[in-house]
């Protein structure tokens, strides 16, 4: 290979690894809760997984893209580890339907569909079309990348050296080990099968030795994967360990069907004179029995990727799960909602308690102007998201239930106050990118404003605390302490904003900062505000 393969497959790689990244945004922001609830719906067994795998993968003529999507999927929460097991097994099935049926060439259109994509990105209003741009975009980059890295590698195609290499083994596991390796190289298994298929037609490697390259090949084209998850959350890395565990199980049975039985000579009996044939018989052959023998075990590979991959301490709590309350059942008895009251308590708390760290994050942001700060806060604000929502719809499910007058007062009162702790999360977010603003535009907040903005931060943090639970007032109380607070907040900002306005007539601060402090003024009054909402509805729960 040549310095300029090298650079172009660095390259390549480069642009993979972007295009993944564009498409897992894209689809955060794009697809939410919809997309999960189609997921959810099309992969919620087995079989229809491995037939969304293949199909997907039919239609794109990659595994290789298939599985890159799926752990964006997993990285973006939209997909659970379960669900991808069975779409990883559907997806090595479709990749040997394709070589079975006419190709077509993602590749070639790779550039329009990036152009495309770019193109709504830059000239169309449209958030949500924008989004669903990104993914395209993704796409269109990704395989120019992919496309990029395979051309890189196509000298070898021509190597008498290599050639040779590839010719002259006699050892399963060697030919195991080469198809391997090259199929990581050039990243895609489809061409490695069909430069195998290649070198089987002129004669050059017999099918007994073609055999065994054939199954390294399929663990080789989880490399892919393997670049995808870099920089993902663990979750997405033990969907490239399924992967792996995937084919590694299949060439290891097939490794020994071959040396125990007369497959191959099975294999030439389907098409006999017509290696070619041979070969894509072989390699649909392996995906589609390996997924029928795992089938029953995708759960249990699913828990061997958690414990081979454990989650770390500071990722932990990041997988988004309602941590106290169990999946709804409609035949629940009479009387089970009451006690289901105590287990929404302990999950609205907990919401509470990120809404209030979200809080403090946020008001840090503005004191420290720190870079990178607002992903965090946006992140935990999607958490936050989801508990509203799914609380929302267990609350939902639970009015069903018969209950009494008191259950149902209360039930109805913390559907209220999760909506309004979710208001406090936004106002979190919005503060957090005024510092973010500040920190782009160079500005910086006088000394007097930082003051404030400590003091904002104190008062806030005391007025949410005052909610918490594990505080043991009662509702009376916590409605009398947490209004004095929400009366404190707005003198403070009607003080504050008074002040503000003196440094701006006097020079001390510069209009676009003394705006961005209104604006957090703001967002510190509807912090209050919303406070004093929930404090309000706990107070009626005790009545």
């Amino acid at each position: 290979m040549r310095g300029t393969d090298i650079l172009t497959l660095l390259g390549g790689l480069a642009l993979f690894l972007y295009g993944m990244q564009m498409m897992s945004n894209g689809l955060e922001t794009a697809a939410g809760n919809k997309m999960k609830a189609i997921l959810e719906k099309l992969t919620s067994n087995g079989i229809k997984g491995v037939l969304v795998g293949a199909g997907i993968t039919a239609v794109i003529q990659s595994s290789s893209a298939t599985t890159v999507m799926v752990v964006g999927f997993v990285n973006s929460g939209l997909m659970s580890l379960n669900q991808a097991v069975w779409v990883i097994m559907g997806a090595n099935i479709g990749t040997t339907i394709t070589g079975q049926l006419i190709a077509l060439d993602i590749g070639a259109v790779a550039p329009l569909i990036a152009f495309a994509g770019v193109a709504c990105i830059l000239f169309v209003k449209n958030k949500r079309i924008c989004h669903i741009s990104e993914i395209f975009a993704g796409l269109g980059v990704l395989f120019i990348g992919m496309d990029m890295m395979g051309k890189a590698m196509e000298p070898l195609q021509d190597s008498e050296a290599f050639i040779h290499f590839m010719t002259t083994f006699s050892n399963p596991l060697l030919g195991i080990l080469i198809g391997a390796i090259f199929t990581a190289v050039i990243q895609s298994s489809s061409a490695s099968v069909g430069i195998l298929q290649a070198l089987a037609g002129t004669g050059m490697i017999p099918l007994s030795s073609a055999v065994y390259i054939l199954f390294g090949q399929n663990i080789g084209t989880c490399i892919t994967a393997v670049l995808a998850s870099i920089g993902t959350k663990t979750n997405a890395k033990r969907t490239t360990i399924i992967h792996l565990m995937f084919n590694m199980i299949g060439t290891a049975v097939f490794t020994f069907i071959c040396i125990a039985t007369p497959f191959v000579s099975w294999m030439e009996a389907t098409a006999p004179g017509n290696q070619i044939q041979q070969i894509a018989n072989i390699h649909t052959t392996f995906n589609i029995v390996t997924t029928l023998l795992l089938l029953p075990f995708g759960g249990l590979m699913a828990r061997a990727a958690v414990r081979m991959l454990p989650d770390k301490k500071e990722e932990a709590d990041e997988i988004r799960h309602l941590r106290y309350l169990s999946p709804f059942e409609p035949s629940y008895p009479v009387g089970h909602a009451a006690a289901a009251l105590s287990e929404i308590e302990r999950e609205v708390d907990r919401m509470l308690s990120m809404a209030r760290n979200n809080t403090a994050a946020s008001f840090d942001a503005a004191l420290e102007g720190g870079h990178g700060t607002l992903e965090k806060i946006e992140a935990a604000e999607e958490y936050i998201n989801y508990l509203n929502t799914e609380i929302s719809r267990y609350i939902g499910r639970l009015m069903t239930v018969e209950m009494s007058v008191q259950d149902s007062k209360c039930i109805n009162a913390y559907y209220v106050i999760i909506s309004n702790i979710e208001r406090i999360g936004d106002h979190a977010v919005n503060i957090a990118g005024y510092a973010e603003d500040m920190r782009k535009w160079g500005l910086s907040f006088s000394e007097h404003a930082l003051d404030d903005i400590r003091k904002m931060k104190q008062t806030s943090l005391e007025t949410l605390d005052i909610l918490g639970f594990s505080t043991g007032s009662s509702g009376r109380e916590m409605l009398e302490r947490t209004a004095q607070n929400e009366q404190k907040i707005d003198d403070m900002r009607q003080s504050y904003l008074k002040k503000q306005i003196k440094r701006m007539q006097s020079g001390d601060c510069r209009a676009e900062a003394g705006l961005l402090f209104s604006e957090m003024l703001t967002d510190f009054e509807r912090i209050g505000d919303h406070a004093l909402n929930i404090a309000e509805l706990y107070s009626e729960m005790s009545i």
